[in-house]
């Protein structure tokens, strides 16, 4: 005796189709923060503001690992950081350097463009950037450095991309 013929061969029906469709449009929307590289954040125990700048990134969707050290000037040594674009916390990701109050837009903007270069770095601690919030946001540049030299990268007026 032989049972019912069932016919197991894929069928692709409206309803199935209508789902692909809307798998593929939402899939690169909801996983565009889990393709971001973790940053790992060298900064000094005692810093608030270094405290503020890891708080923006993790709102930003950044995985971030902190590492305190009161030797920060070593660890910026280290991964060739200027002495005069230093600034109160250096950070690594995805084989850059980011050096200060950098905003997380710019770190992005860095990580879709890839430029030959060795990180992007905010010298100093300008009122408003990330971190440093309050007071009366400045005008500041983020500067692209590398083996080539410097150059602006985009500025800010605090959080806020001006260009």
């Amino acid at each position: 005796m032989k049972g019912p013929h069932i016919d197991y061969s894929p069928c692709l029906t409206r309803r199935s189709a209508l789902g692909l469709v809307a798998a593929a449009l939402i899939a690169p929307r909801s996983s565009a923060f889990a393709q971001t590289p973790a940053i790992l954040v060298h900064k000094d125990p005692n810093c608030g503001c270094c405290a503020g700048w890891v708080r923006h990134l993790k709102d930003a969707g950044f995985a971030v690992t902190v590492k305190e050290t009161a030797d920060l000037h070593v660890v910026r040594r280290r991964l060739g950081v200027p002495t005069d674009l230093a600034a109160c916390h250096t950070a690594e990701i995805a084989g850059y350097v980011i050096e200060g109050h950098v905003p997380a837009a710019a770190v992005r903007q860095l990580l879709d463009r890839r430029p030959a270069a060795v990180g992007l770095a905010v010298p100093g601690m300008p009122a408003g950037s990330p971190g440093m919030e309050g007071g009366t946001p400045q005008k500041y540049d983020v500067v692209l450095f590398g083996a080539s030299g410097r150059q602006p990268f985009m500025q800010f007026i605090g959080a806020k991309a001006t260009s």
